[in-house]
């Protein structure tokens, strides 16, 4: 499977990087905290780790430690609008269950 980005989510980070003047995409992660064990983790990135495993879409890397590859295999990031609210939305299908405040996730 892979990570993808839709092209809501490529323009943004495209955008993002061209005004901070430089970068070579996001790293997407996950880490152990919050209600149900999990959540995730995202940061704008300037080089590569030799463990990287590098996805690209819509001219965009994503770069992804293999620990958290198995937890977000197939995961669609996303950015959207939503009132007055904006941000990343994450659709990973191996979701079994979700915090109520959003914070977490559990596999």
């Amino acid at each position: 499977m892979a990570i993808t980005l839709t092209e809501a989510a490529a323009r943004h980070v495209t955008r993002y990087l061209s005004r901070r003047g430089k970068g070579l995409g996001v790293r997407l992660g996950v880490k152990t905290t919050g209600c149900s064990g999990l959540a995730y983790k995202l940061e704008y990135v300037d080089d590569t780790e030799p463990e990287d495993v590098v996805f690209e879409n819509h001219g965009v890397k994503v770069l992804i430690d293999p620990k958290s590859l198995a937890y977000i295999d197939g995961t669609e990031l996303d950015f959207v609008r939503e009132g007055l609210n904006e941000g990343f939305k994450f659709n990973n299908p191996n979701e079994r269950d979700r915090c109520g405040c959003g914070e977490s996730f559990r596999v």
